[in-house]
């Protein structure tokens, strides 16, 4: 009998070594599935300035999820008071979204204040800001959509700020945002004034004005809140009461020296900033899990186009077919940047946090297309080996990032 027991014990010993041999040495598998966009589509067909395209069929290669414990809802995670997400319709504002959001958070946070911000209002100055630095440079200077998180804080400080409800970018019937054929007109407009060399910059601002107030409307000088009159900049400072200079952008790539503030070398930092906190990979991911686990919600800016992204599923992940977990590193985060596989593509809002044994998920409030096809409309949950090795750079505000600014006041 005794001896029975004991071979019954050596078998299940046995199989459970196996099982737990087998679950270490399991590999991420891929596979091929056509590309589906159905929000972007919607988008397309309501924007009527928008010229119609043919879409081509095509597919792409994707991490076979299935089997995997994921998270499904928003309400598995701790979360910090925002807005419900809104999308950017058909334009490269993300940027704009993203930070605008991430303030709206911030001004709550500070103030308990819920507001809803114009992201629009801050779009048609930094296009003419962009205008500007395009004469000013001779035709130089990058004229595009995109622009970073800190172009936000500029414009407010430049400009102030408005409340949704006095600018919202769009003409009366318009469903959805639709850059596309305004940007298209300024930028030929521009490309034509360089052909020319014809730099009267009065003119040139005048002209990028009207083209914006006949697509988007002009902004108010002015305007109502609780029954007092504001102007954008006295709204910002009198209303809203927080600081765009109490904001830092960090980031960790490897070409530039650490603890240092450096240039975000990517085409979005059009204006060529120098103000980024370039601080080594493990520091960055210390204060950025610090940021989200105590309160602060944070504004992320990177790549967004991988085989372990999943509209279905709401996730971004890193399959082991890509690079393990363990080795990831910023020799692989640098690599990535270098050759181009990682881009700075996409800005996001951090809202909340999951524990999941060792690491963490994050709630990402995304403005884009792809966030409103899964079952948590306007969200994705991102694994925190993703950030490590695909988000380039955060902003959050000065409070939270003490560890790293210790290192530069010495």
């Amino acid at each position: 009998m005794k001896q029975a027991f004991i071979f019954i014990l050596f078998v299940i010993l046995s199989l459970s070594s196996v099982q737990l041999i087998a679950q270490k040495e399991k590999k991420d598998k891929g596979y091929f599935e056509e590309y589906t966009n159905p929000f972007y589509d919607e988008i397309l067909v309501g924007i009527k300035e928008f010229e119609k395209q043919e879409a081509k069929p095509r597919k792409q290669f994707k991490e076979d999820l299935s089997g995997y414990n994921l998270p499904k809802s928003t309400d598995e995670f701790v979360s910090y008071w925002h807005n419900p997400p809104v999308s950017q319709g058909n334009t490269g504002t993300c940027w704009s979204f993203s930070t605008t959001s991430f303030l709206e958070s911030e001004i709550y946070r500070i103030h308990k204040k819920e507001v809803k911000l114009s992201e629009m209002f801050t779009v048609y100055w930094e296009y003419v800001e962009k205008a500007e630095g395009f004469i000013n440079s001779r035709g130089e200077s990058l004229f595009a959509q995109g622009s970073e998180a800190n172009a936000v804080t500029r414009i407010f400080s430049e400009y102030g700020c408005v409340p949704l409800s006095v600018y919202s970018g769009m003409l009366p019937g318009q469903k959805y945002h639709g850059h596309t054929a305004m940007f298209n007109e300024m930028n030929d407009y521009l490309k034509s004034v360089k052909a020319a060399s014809a730099w009267n910059e009065a003119e040139i601002i005048s002209t990028i004005k009207s083209i914006l107030n006949y697509h988007m409307g002009e902004p108010a000088e002015s305007f109502m809140v609780e029954g007092k009159e504001y102007t954008p900049k006295t709204y910002l400072k009198d209303y809203l009461k927080i600081n765009p200079d109490d904001y830092v952008d960090v980031v960790s790539y490897m070409q530039q020296p650490y603890f240092e503030q450096v240039e975000y070398e990517v085409a979005d930092n059009w204006w060529h900033d120098k103000s980024y906190y370039n601080v080594p990979l493990d520091l960055f991911m210390k204060v950025f899990n610090s940021a989200v686990l105590n309160g602060y919600t944070v504004c992320i800016g990177g790549d967004v186009s991988e085989p372990g992204r999943s509209n279905e599923k709401d996730v971004f992940v890193v399959p082991s077919f890509d690079i393990p977990s363990e080795y990831i590193d910023e020799n692989a985060r640098q690599m990535r940047f270098s050759n181009g596989t990682t881009t700075d593509d996409h800005g996001i809002h951090v809202v909340g946090y999951k524990k999941d044994g060792d690491k963490y998920w994050y709630i990402i409030k995304d403005s884009g297309s792809g966030a409103r096809n899964g079952n948590n409309v306007g969200y994705f949950f991102f694994h925190e080996d993703y950030v490590k090795l695909k988000i380039m750079d955060f902003m959050v505000h000065k409070d939270a990032a003490g560890e790293i600014l210790k290192n530069f006041n010495k």
